[in-house]
């Protein structure tokens, strides 16, 4: 298991340019290093998980006047190498990435949230799109993400109206798969994270790049690419250490092979 944690507690977690990429530098790292099995993505603290972007160093001002200063395209660039890039590196790791919540996801900080394969809630965490209130483009793949999990209508409103929505409607929408109590998150995160890494890693990889793509694919493609994957799966050590273990009546030992 491969633990990354955002810990920038005094900008709520937020993300500079250098620490968002440093934080997708990890999971291609961990994508790329074949003794990982599963990635367990958290924050420090319990106020803020992420607060998305971090603003420079002169504040928002600041920020708004370098806005306006680049040239057609410049914004365009920057979202591409850089929130996107970060976003892209979550959902396409091969590894799945279990997320533990326990505090705000406010902005692009909620589209890492949405991007990752399983995640725990804190009951006192929330999440809140918060472009509208600065006038900002939900970028970070929010439109996306959102419409693949909740659906058009519930999308527009979140995105709309960016409202704070709590543990409780974050479960019921399909946001997040767990709700634990404050000091239950992590562990209940380690634990799903831990059945995932001693699980067949390769059955796993080919899982999560055929659900990705799932909403995306016609009936003939998504069965075409699901033939092909049971047919490398079957010749991984893993399923026959499955079907043994069937035979044998004993729990499976997956080596990740």
């Amino acid at each position: 298991m491969q633990r990354i944690t955002i810990n920038r507690t005094d900008v709520g977690n937020s993300l500079s340019p250098l620490a968002r990429d440093a934080l997708t530098e990890a999971f291609q790292q961990a994508n790329d290093d074949p003794s990982v099995r599963a990635v367990l993505l958290g924050a420090a603290g319990q106020r803020h998980f992420c607060a998305g972007a971090g603003l420079g160093p002169r504040g928002e001002g600041a920020k708004t006047q370098q806005i306006s200063e680049k040239r057609p395209g410049d914004i365009a660039r920057m979202l591409q190498q850089g929130w996107q890039r970060l976003v892209a590196s979550i959902m396409d790791c091969d590894k799945p990435v279990v997320t533990a919540v326990k505090g705000t996801a406010v902005g692009a900080g909620s589209s890492l949230v949405l991007a990752s394969d399983l995640v725990v809630m804190s009951t006192e965490a929330t999440l809140v799109e918060a472009f509208v209130h600065r006038g900002i483009f939900p970028d970070s793949g929010a439109i996306h993400l959102l419409t693949r999990i909740v659906g058009l209508r519930k999308a527009t409103e979140l995105l709309m109206l960016g409202e704070r929505i709590d543990a409780a409607t974050c479960e019921r929408l399909g946001l997040v798969n767990r709700v634990a109590e404050p000091e239950d998150t992590d562990a209940v995160a380690e634990d799903i994270v831990g059945r995932l890494a001693s699980g067949p890693t390769v059955m796993l990889s080919l899982t999560k790049r055929l659900l990705a793509v799932s909403s995306e694919s016609g009936r003939a493609r998504a069965f075409e690419q699901e033939a092909w994957a049971a047919e490398v799966v079957s010749h991984t050590a893993d399923l026959q250490e499955g079907l043994l273990s069937f035979a044998e009546r004993r729990e499976p030992r997956f080596q990740g092979f």
